[in-house]
């Protein structure tokens, strides 16, 4: 099951109490004062695992609790430090306040551990409170409280290329046939139902990692379909891929005008990422040339951008392809791993 957003109260242990004995030695008349501290509470720590996908571990969790300090001993003994609780993310994990909706870690690389709450403080024991004029002293402190937070937990998948196009239009299709995803497909609307990663080889040196969405619709931004839920996922992606149809029923120009325009809804930031255009199905569809010299003139794109200095307000490339027929499928991945590979863009 693939679950991206989860939210529940996370807590660091509390600290144990400090001990107040007194020493009871045979040949010892003056024992004195041997309360030891308590121990410290568990800490809390998040820890990125490349083998872990989702955050289903957490799905129905309501609070999860670090050990409390252990109580401190007789004969100056400290009690023994509370357990740390390390939850286990996946990379691309954000951590946000569920009460204010502040960021407070954002999760991205492989091994990365964070403290993210610290446990209470143990309690003094009796032996520290003895003085010139307390020479018996029976106070002992209390250990301090662990720190505890309402956190919302999402995933946005981290990857290199990002599929953009309306349901249907060939996006897992594509991504089956040039990397390792095996995803579901059919010849029906949002067949994809969560996100998807695979793994492009261009060559024996050369590779990126390609992410396919549910398909986009109009209002997605505005919560129509299944977009919203996912759109999150491309968030991270260096590069855009937009996918249109060269045999739907819509112009290239409106698939296009309307991709464009919910994902700027959604983030203008996202909207400035290089991209580039896939125009889909060229094994089946009609009058492609004519189609595609319309498109282009239109927007005033051209089919390849050249130079060290890309225009990311232009598509770096328009390329019609077909996945079934594997028409420039070997192009589109060169292009693809050109791209990433210029820092002006990436």
């Amino acid at each position: 099951m693939f679950i991206d957003s989860v939210s529940f109260t996370v807590s660091s242990g509390k600290g144990g109490p400090g001990c107040a004995s007194f020493r009871r030695e045979k040949h010892v008349p003056l024992g004195g004062p041997d309360g030891g501290d308590g121990g410290n509470g568990g800490d809390v720590y998040f820890i990125v695992d490349n083998n872990t996908h989702t955050l289903a571990n957490y799905k129905g969790k309501r609070v999860l609790k670090a050990a409390n300090g252990v109580p401190g001993l007789p004969r100056n003994m400290t009690g023994k430090k509370g357990e740390n609780l390390e939850l286990i993310v996946p990379p691309g994990t954000a951590v946000y306040d569920n009460d204010s909706g502040e960021l407070l870690l954002d999760l991205t690389t492989e091994g990365q551990k964070e403290l993210f709450l610290l446990g209470g403080k143990g309690g003094l024991g009796n032996i520290h409170f003895k003085t010139s004029v307390n020479q018996v002293p029976s106070k002992a402190q209390p250990g301090l409280p662990g720190e505890t937070k309402n956190i919302r937990l999402e995933l946005k998948l981290i990857a290199d290329v990002g599929l953009v196009g309306f349901p249907n239009v060939g996006k897992s299709t594509l991504i089956s046939a040039v990397s390792n995803a095996k995803p579901q497909i059919a010849n029906y609307e949002f067949t994809t139902l969560t996100p998807k990663l695979g793994l492009v080889e261009v060559d024996q040196f050369n590779g990126f990692v390609m992410a396919d969405i549910p398909g986009i619709i109009e209002g997605a931004s505005d919560g129509k379909g299944l977009g919203i839920k996912f759109l999150k996922h491309i968030e991270r992606t260096k590069v855009l891929l937009y996918m249109i149809d060269l045999a739907n029923y819509r112009s290239l120009e409106e698939q296009f005008e309307t991709l464009r325009s919910e994902v700027e809804k959604f983030s203008p930031l996202l909207a400035k990422r290089s991209f580039a255009i896939a125009l889909t199905r060229a094994d089946v569809a009609e009058d492609i040339d004519e189609k595609v010299q319309n498109f282009i003139s239109k927007f005033g794109f051209e089919t390849k951008q050249s130079g060290y200095k890309i225009d990311t307000s232009l598509p770096y490339f328009v390329m019609p392809i077909s996945s079934v027929s594997g028409e420039n499928l070997k192009e589109l991945k060169f292009a693809l791993l050109e791209i990433l590979k210029d820092d002006t863009t990436a």
